[in-house]
């Protein structure tokens, strides 16, 4: 099965299932860096073969469906959490968890790390041609420590309120923290120091609402979880 592929004009065209940049395709033995994203280590770590066939073999692994409405809510909360960086105040929902000591990271590459095709946290990890890659939702900082808080955020619509123990558990949010994971490692490799808990901002739309009304209605939680950075580079060195 190959995903439908199309061209910037949005025209369908010839979708062959393969790669056809080399600089997406890893040669065994090669020298040259080779970046390697966030997601594909995921690939890497949920099947060696698929991501064995994906980047040396070139067969391109089916996309899934865009997220539109996930991704307006990752904009539209980047908008309100870049007014309070630039005014260097807490979030509202900071002072709603009692985290009155934590803003937004005020810091010139912010952009470019929350851009996941060009851009992203990086680190070339040692003794190997690999780059390790992700654009980061959002950080968060501590002055009081001078430490940074990687940040992902969630939407989703359940009819349950989110439990923070039971959001952790479920199996279908390993990647979740493996995600949280691999960014306060880039972090600590770019040379930042990471305070040890993380967070989901989790948006779950009320589906029991008596009407839609030309609005979605969000329960708004943090959930934490405790970072643990400290497989990452032994499994890409595998």
């Amino acid at each position: 099965m190959i995903s439908l592929k199309r061209n910037r004009k949005g025209e369908k065209v010839e979708a062959s299932g393969l790669r056809v940049r080399p600089t997406s395709m890893y040669a065994p033995g090669q020298t040259d860096l080779f970046k390697i994203s966030r997601s594909k280590f995921n690939d890497f770590l949920s099947c060696q073969r698929c991501f064995y066939l994906d980047r040396v073999k070139g067969i391109v692994s089916p996309s899934t469906p865009g997220w539109s409405l996930n991704e307006t809510t990752d904009v539209l909360l980047k908008k309100e959490f870049d007014i309070c960086r630039e005014l260097e105040t807490p979030h509202r929902i900071f002072i709603e968890h009692g985290l009155n000591d934590i803003v937004p990271f005020k810091h010139d590459q912010m952009d470019n790390w929350r851009n996941s095709l060009h851009g992203g946290l990086q680190h070339h990890v040692e003794n190997t041609n690999i780059i390790l890659h992700g654009g980061v939702d959002d950080i968060w900082y501590k002055p009081s420590t001078n430490e940074l808080i990687v940040v992902d955020y969630k939407s989703q619509a359940k009819n349950d309120a989110v439990v923070r123990w039971k959001y952790l558990s479920d199996a279908y949010h390993e990647s979740y923290k493996i995600q949280l994971d691999v960014y306060a490692y880039l972090l600590s490799k770019m040379g930042f120091k990471v305070f040890p808990t993380g967070y989901f901002y989790v948006c779950n739309a009320d589906r029991n609402a008596e009407s839609f009304s030309g609005q979605l209605i969000f329960e708004e939680t943090l959930v934490p979880y405790k970072c643990n950075p400290y497989w990452v580079e032994e499994k890409i060195l595998e």
